[in-house]
């Protein structure tokens, strides 16, 4: 058995930011938002370093509205042909007595804001560049972008001003760690709440979706797994029956009992984890963060049941009844191999997706118990609200009006028609509720000559959206493929889950923090995804082995140090640090 060593093979690995993205494609949402946000990740931190704050004064107004008129830097998306002639924004524009003068693009953003701010010749406002904390922190520092809490008030932002009030939690996503508001929330929330539910459960809560092919055990006389044996019983028949050549007439040996990607948001191995009371993906260390009951949070890839779990699936492994291809696969290779009928189990958001034409063999398979008889779930989240999406620098000489405008986005009518596009273009009429219903891609084709996502996409405008769970019941209906998955996700899934509890992924950090996660984060991350991967594979881990990968996460890979961090995140967030 090979024991720890940071030089070894390291199998697929991939980061958050990919993640969401391809959550996220799974509704055709191909936003500027995850391109804005990369790129503001790279944005320089150098400039404007002379705390000059103009005409503008942390916690305090600026009264002044004599300007009407703003320049706006930002990015627009790929399809987008720019704002000048935008009818909603024109519209929101005349009804706030401001005009605006837009320079937006679709390439080079990152690169021409940095040359602007180190240059001083500063814009009114950034919209849509997507700052990351770490920026938008030392911006507001050193004068760069203004102080907006004294402006998040009835009298100058009643619509958000409402949100705040009833959201704290979105407060405290777009507080930094001064205590000041450098920028307004961006953020989409969907939940359950959107398909008219009490509970709002986010749509990513339980990431995978485990499913079984009932008609192959209905063919060896087997019912549905509800524990994990049971589902080895399940494996191992498929493997020695060779279903795929019995069931579909495929070539002998064509069967694969279970395939999935290790460690992947929607598609891993990691809903089995729960049977030993946990459900983490350790290649990302916000989502191998657990909150406990008490506040305290931890890294489940160093407890015991952890150990347990990677020592069980071996056992899989080295039966055959784990895809050997699982380390290395993409998602289509995994798609092809499920759609030809190779597969007994997988996981995915939709069984129709991932299984194709054998798609009404299959159904989904539970939430399985463990060797003790239990199991857990860990709660995740989606993209947290961030505020780097409308940032207005000290150039603004009458911030108040341009935030006038800005309040129109929070309505939710108006933010469903930046999202998507106008009523009467992309809405098209509404239900018997007064919910907007969209354009559908044959009326889009016969009225436009293009498909509806592309008539979104040259409607949608980027910037400072944000958009609650509730809006899908009262302002705009939802995606039909995002009701079904929380539907699915309310009845069949939530009912497994004990604690909802999860670690927030917007959590504001420090800038020492944020030097921190850059200098410890990646080398965790694959120290523990490399060493998953090999104890599934190769057995382990041993008690000497178990020892010498704890010591390396704590002295090579800043274990302790990263857990600091995420606890003092969570605590400011919460509050409890004030309290104290």
């Amino acid at each position: 058995m090979q024991t720890f060593s940071a030089q070894m093979e390291i199998p697929g690995n991939g980061i958050v930011e990919d993640r969401m993205r391809e959550k996220r494609g799974f509704y055709n949402r191909k936003r500027l938002l995850s391109c804005m946000l990369a790129v503001g990740a790279a944005l320089s931190v150098t400039a404007c370093g002379n705390n000059d704050y103009g005409h503008h004064e942390k916690g305090v107004a600026n009264t002044d509205t004599s300007q009407t008129q703003f320049a706006i830097m930002g990015g627009q998306g790929a399809l987008s042909p720019g704002y000048d002639n935008n009818v909603v924004l024109n519209q929101l524009q005349q009804e706030a007595g401001i005009s605006i003068d837009w320079t937006t693009m679709k390439e080079s953003l990152g690169e021409q804001v940095n040359i602007r701010i180190a240059g001083g010749e500063l814009p009114d406002a950034f919209m849509g560049v997507g700052f990351n904390n770490y920026d938008i922190s030392r911006y507001g520092d050193d004068g760069t972008f203004i102080d907006l809490t004294p402006y998040l008030t009835e009298e100058y932002m009643p619509n958000l001003s409402k949100i705040l009030e009833e959201n704290p939690d979105i407060r405290s996503a777009i507080t930094m760690d001064d205590g000041y508001i450098y920028g307004l929330p961006a953020g989409e929330r969907m939940g359950t709440a959107g398909i008219g539910v009490p509970e709002d459960y986010s749509i990513y809560s339980v990431p995978q979706f485990s499913m079984i092919n009932k008609a192959w055990l209905d063919d060896l006389g087997l019912e549905v797994p509800t524990t994990l044996d049971e589902l080895h019983t399940a494996l191992k028949a498929f493997k020695d029956n060779d279903m795929s050549a019995k069931y579909y007439g495929n070539a002998p040996g064509s069967t694969i009992p279970m395939s999935t990607g290790f460690d992947q948001w929607c598609w891993g191995q990691n809903i089995f984890y729960a049977g030993f009371g946990f459900t983490n993906w350790p290649n990302d260390v916000c989502n191998d963060l657990v909150l406990k009951s008490d506040g305290t949070v931890e890294f489940m890839c160093v407890t015991d049941q952890y150990r347990q779990a990677v020592t069980y699936f071996h056992d899989w492994y080295a039966e055959g009844l784990m895809d050997v291809e699982m380390f290395s696969q993409t998602d289509t290779q995994l798609i092809s191999k499920c759609s030809q009928g190779y597969v007994g189990v997988s996981t995915w958001w939709y069984i129709e997706e991932l299984m194709g034409d054998y798609a009404k063999d299959y159904v989904f398979l539970p939430v399985l118990d463990g060797p003790d008889g239990t199991h857990n779930v860990t709660i995740r989240t989606g993209g947290g609200i961030n505020s780097g999406q409308l940032n207005i620098t000290k150039a603004c000489k009458s911030p108040a009006n341009l935030l006038k405008f800005y309040d129109k986005w929070y309505a939710p009518e108006i933010v469903m028609q930046m999202q998507y596009g106008p009523i009467g273009t992309y809405f098209t009429g509404q239900d018997e509720d007064g919910v907007w219903l969209s354009i559908s891609d044959e009326e889009s084709q016969e009225k436009y000559g293009k498909s509806s996502g592309e008539l979104k996409g040259e409607c949608e405008v980027a910037g400072p959206k944000l958009i609650l769970s509730d809006y899908y019941q009262t302002t705009f209906k939802m995606e039909d493929r995002a009701i079904e998955r929380l539907t699915d996700l309310y009845d069949f899934w939530m009912p497994y889950v004990g604690d909802t509890a999860t670690y927030p992924v917007d959590c504001v950090f420090t800038g020492r923090e944020l030097d921190d996660i850059d200098w410890y984060k990646a080398n965790f991350e694959s120290a523990v995804s490399e060493q998953e991967g090999l104890w599934i594979k190769n057995g382990g881990p041993t008690d000497e082995e178990w020892n010498a990968y704890i010591e390396h996460l704590t002295k090579k890979c800043g274990m302790e140090k990263l857990l600091a961090v995420y606890q003092n995140a969570y605590d400011r967030y919460s509050g409890k640090s004030d309290a104290e």
